[in-house]
């Protein structure tokens, strides 16, 4: 008996199915039944109650899962633990970033995580969630980030970072004379936003309802399908917005938006990791998954 005859039997007991298993963890159908086979030759007893329709645990089977799955757990734990004394990691490292967190969070993130791993490639795709989750399931991705939380029956979803919406308005708006201003007084001016659906924009309005402000008051004037679109129009004096501070530094520096503080109302927001519970992440995914959590954007 070995880990990865433990991993392939909890696959083929989570998805029901040897070809299901097979195709989640890029093995032969073949290969699969034979690792089964093999573990249940160490036990002298049938794990799976094999039949045309369906694959059933049996009761030996049944007893076998638990421990599976906290082996796997185990593993995962180790790696957590040793990621942050293996400074020699080598390997190659790809994922995906939703668009907030791969263009304005991440670039800076990379390279202090380069200088401490040198050795560790990193492949980056930036997209939106609906892509990631596809790449992940087609195994052309570790893991990926992104900026809201999601429901789906084969993932794993871990916070790993925190972040916060701020009001952003252009440097000559008569709101950039405050620091602080009173949630009233901001909803008198045109919003520019993000298209509906995005993280972003569902913060926004799940907090503004909370304060019993329906996202339909808002005077909406423009909707943008990307962050640099809407800094862009920002800028250019066409309205306000709610962005992540981490997307306006360059602008803010240069003197053309301002960031505020609304009195008595955060926008707070949490950043999570996703990927296949069929798969254990590689320890160089793990070191990379650490280090966001130990370093704040």
């Amino acid at each position: 008996m070995n880990f990865h005859q433990l991993h392939i039997f909890h696959t083929v007991a989570e998805r029901g199915s040897f070809s299901s298993a097979a195709q989640m963890l890029h093995m032969s159908q073949p290969a699969v039944t034979m690792q089964v086979q093999a573990l249940e030759e160490y036990f002298g007893t049938k794990l799976l109650n094999r039949s045309t329709k369906k694959i059933e645990l049996s009761d030996a089977g049944r007893a076998l899962l638990p421990y599976a799955k906290r082996s796997i757990e185990l593993v995962h734990e180790a790696d957590v633990a040793m990621s942050s004394f293996t400074f020699m990691l080598q390997g190659r490292l790809q994922l995906g970033a939703s668009l907030t967190i791969g263009e304005y969070v991440l670039p800076r993130i990379l390279g202090p995580f380069g200088q401490q791993f040198p050795h560790i490639n990193i492949m980056m795709k930036v997209m939106n969630t609906t892509q990631i989750i596809e790449e992940i399931t087609k195994h052309q991705l570790n893991f990926g980030l992104i900026e809201a939380p999601i429901e789906h029956p084969d993932m794993v979803i871990d916070v790993v970072m925190q972040d916060e919406l701020k009001l952003i308005v252009p440097a000559l708006h008569p709101l950039a004379e405050y620091e602080e201003v009173d949630l009233d007084m901001v909803l008198e001016y045109p919003f520019i936003l993000r298209e509906r659906g995005s993280g972003t924009r569902q913060v926004m309005e799940d907090q503004l309802l909370s304060k019993g402000y329906p996202a339909g008051n808002l005077h909406t004037v423009m909707e943008l399908g990307s962050t640099g679109a809407v800094k862009s129009a920002v800028e250019a004096g066409l309205g306000i917005t709610m962005l992540s501070p981490s997307s306006v530094k360059h602008e803010t520096a240069l003197g053309l938006v301002k960031i505020i503080n609304i009195r008595d109302v955060e926008f707070k927001r949490q950043f999570y990791a996703i990927h296949l519970k069929s798969t254990v992440l590689p320890i160089p995914a793990v070191t990379f998954l650490t280090f966001l959590q130990n370093n704040t954007i």
